[in-house]
């Protein structure tokens, strides 16, 4: 399903809305909570019982799921309240959603990086209401709920109102504005009107004792008139809600078509930063669509950190490090380096605040920091961003934490014997100490440096050198051929584990299926003994889970990038789609799009490494806007697949790179350094129906360990 909403958002901003009918696992939609197989309905309809904000994208069992701030406009009684509505006439576009409800009411949102403005345009009624709902949160699946720990609201009359609620140990705070002249405004608890009252306090709630509370506003409606209704939202009060409120949407004037424009052109902006041509109409929505989810997670909310006093970027959403720093964090480098260091700052100073670089991060107390899914990813990143030349970061002051945070959880074990369980944590770790040591020793820390790299060749450790897999441990949601292929900083010593170039390769022909039979894909709910036997086939997933995002990459180091077109391609081509189901799993926070976006582009970023992977694109031509300059990737020899024909008949694109020029210079080799793509410049490959001995030769860089 992909997991994604068509909500509003905008670009990488705090702010989202979108129809709530308590599905899984955004809020929006028919769906039951499911993690395999194809997913069970909740409900026959698209329904909403109202309109919620901050909502995840693409994630699975997150466990935060976040819609607060329900809105609902009503024409029945507030004893209806939480009454789900059939949906009709949904229209979806970057930065505004809106649906007719059963009930007339014909409702339309817009967000701005910290507002959200609701427009409703009712039937003639002698009674129509707009509920703010501050008490719900989460979904409507088992332990998906969210209670507030602690809440007060105030009514201050004349259209406004503020209000803050404690969710997960963050308080969420909003400033509101309603245009409602000549209708009555009160606060209300448990669906019971409290009439003259301005202000509500909770000190401790809980799931026993909470009632729903919030504000109305209520008053008689001709036939077509709109309510507008402004909401600010801060982490840090109500005062700043409302200061953010005023600098997005002025004063005391209908807003909904200013932050409609701002948030469109920003959109706008961003989404222009990769330009393609050719490629059939399905594939290019396929394309944009992917390019969007990419640029929706994190949030970003500067000046916004509820726990630490000084402004500066503040990230949230971060869901996880593990599916989003080996393609999404890259293509925010490329398209969004500002961002991207923002992202690293706050990924800093969390670590500064809370002692560990988070794997996930969220609108919650603590980081998240899922340590059964991977350890030190930020090193990565951080050592990508430093070999681009990146300013911005006290880099003597990062490598303090990258070497500090290499001593967490498993690190000292890792520090102690080398090798952790589950194994997969041994090779997080050594590849953390490589991408460390980079960093120490361009800042010329030479004896640390050396250190670290000694401790990066320990990835050995986790292999068994009779099969030339990882040995046998826990793995999480995957198994050891799934996370065999990763690509290491010493891929050269792996593959002699395998037997060296043709073992390798018999290895990974084995992994994605070369001359076996189909594989039958589960069905609704499968039982754990199906899941266990499809497990069992040791198969590739298809780009179902994060370790498979990057096995097919792995032929390159073998000197077989032949393979990986027909692998990739062949991705492209049946997993993504424009209807439903169009992703092949969780789109995990854009991970999964972003992946989608570099592949199309023929390109792969190995995090860590400072590196691009070079393949045949889906494009007859791709621009992509690097900072201030342009890399252009465009081919000679490509055939389109005629528009409208589908399946195995069709007469396939070329996919094999047969030569290429960087700059008009030859390139023998099939990859390129950060730098190569970020300055700018043309790389043209000449493309063809069969495979060339193009990238055979010359393999991308091994970083062996010499003591």
């Amino acid at each position: 399903m992909g997991n994604t909403h068509p909500g509003a958002t905008s670009p990488l901003g705090m702010v989202s809305a979108c129809a709530y009918s308590g599905a899984y696992p955004t809020g929006y939609g028919r769906y039951a909570k499911n993690t395999e197989g194809v997913p069970e309905e909740m409900f026959t309809r698209t329904q909403a019982s109202g309109f919620t904000h901050f909502q995840q994208s693409g994630t699975g069992a997150i466990r935060k799921y976040y819609n607060y701030v329900r809105v609902t406009p009503m024409v029945q009684p507030l004893d209806d309240l939480g009454q789900s509505w059939a949906l009709h006439d949904e229209r979806a576009e970057p930065g505004y959603y809106a649906a007719n409800l059963d009930t007339g009411v014909r409702s339309e949102i817009t967000v701005g990086e910290k507002v959200a403005v609701h427009r409703y345009t009712f039937p003639d009624h002698h009674s129509a209401r707009v509920v703010i709902d501050l008490s719900c949160g989460g979904l409507a699946i088992d332990l998906g709920r969210t209670v507030p720990l602690r809440a007060q609201v105030e009514s201050m009359g004349h259209g406004c109102a503020q209000g803050t609620v404690v969710m997960e140990g963050v308080p969420l705070s909003v400033y509101l504005e309603a245009d409602t002249p000549g209708w009555r405004q009160m606060l209300w608890y448990d669906r019971r009107l409290i009439p003259g009252g301005t202000r509500l306090d909770f000190d401790s709630i809980r799931q026993t004792t909470l009632r729903p509370f919030g504000l109305i506003f209520l008053g008689s409606v001709r036939a077509g008139q709109t309510i507008e209704v402004r909401m600010g939202f801060s982490l840090r009060g109500c005062e700043q809600a409302r200061q953010n409120l005023r600098r997005e949407c002025g004063a005391g004037t209908p807003a909904f078509e200013q932050v409609r424009a701002r948030t469109r052109h920003r959109w706008r902006d961003h989404l222009d930063r990769v330009q393609i041509d050719g490629g059939s109409p399905a594939r290019r929505t396929v394309m944009a669509t992917a390019l969007y989810h990419s640029l929706i997670k994190p949030c970003f909310a500067d000046d916004e950190s509820p726990f630490w006093p000084n402004s500066g970027p503040y990230a949230f959403d971060i869901c996880t490090m593990w599916d989003i720093y080996k393609t999404q964090i890259p293509l925010l480098q490329a398209i969004a380096p500002d961002r991207a260091m923002d992202l690293l700052e706050s990924l800093i100073r969390v670590c500064e605040e809370e002692g560990n670089f988070p794997i996930g991060y969220r609108m919650a107390r603590g980081a998240d920091r899922f340590f059964r899914q991977a350890s030190a990813l930020a090193h990565t990143a951080i050592a990508d961003a430093h070999a681009l030349g990146r300013s911005g970061v006290d880099w003597g002051w990062a490598l303090v934490h990258m070497v500090d945070d290499l001593r967490r959880m498993y690190g000292e074990d890792f520090f102690e014997h080398g090798v952790v369980h589950p194994i997969t944590h041994t090779l997080d770790l050594a590849y953390a100490h490589h991408c460390t040591a980079k960093l120490a020793r361009a800042l010329n820390d030479r004896r640390l440096a050396d250190d670290l790299e000694r401790r990066g060749h320990q990835w050995v450790n986790a292999f068994d050198p009779a099969g030339g897999l990882l040995r046998d441990s826990e793995f999480y949601e995957g198994g050891k051929w799934n996370y065999s292929f990763r690509l290491l900083h010493d891929m050269a010593a792996r593959i002699e584990l395998s037997g060296g170039d043709r073992g390798f390769i018999d290895t990974l022909d084995t992994f994605f299926g070369y001359g076996a039979e189909p594989v039958t894909q589960p069905g609704v709910s499968p039982p754990p003994a199906e899941m266990a036997l499809g497990y069992a086939l040791n198969r590739f997933e298809g780009l179902n889970n994060e370790p498979d995002m990057e096995a097919p990459w792995a032929y390159h180091y073998a000197g077989r990038p032949d393979r990986t077109a027909e692998i990739v391609h062949s991705a492209l081509t049946w997993q993504f789609g424009t209807g439903p189901g169009g992703l092949p799993g969780n789109d995990d926070s854009g991970g999964l799009s972003a992946w989608y976006v570099w592949a199309s582009l023929g390109l792969f970023p190995v995090a860590g490494q400072s590196l691009f992977l070079v393949n045949a694109p889906a494009f007859a031509r791709a621009a992509l806007r690097v900072g201030d300059e342009e890399f252009v990737i465009e081919t000679s020899g490509h055939r389109e697949t005629p528009i409208g024909v589908e399946g195995p008949d069709a007469d396939p694109p070329a996919q094999y790179v047969q030569s290429a020029t960087l700059n008009g210079t030859p390139l023998h080799a099939a990859h390129l350094s950060a730098i190569d793509v970020h300055r700018g410049g043309r790389l043209h490959l000449k493309l063809g129906p069969e495979p060339s001995a193009w990238g055979h030769g010359i393999r991308p860089p091994s970083h062996s360990f010499h003591p």
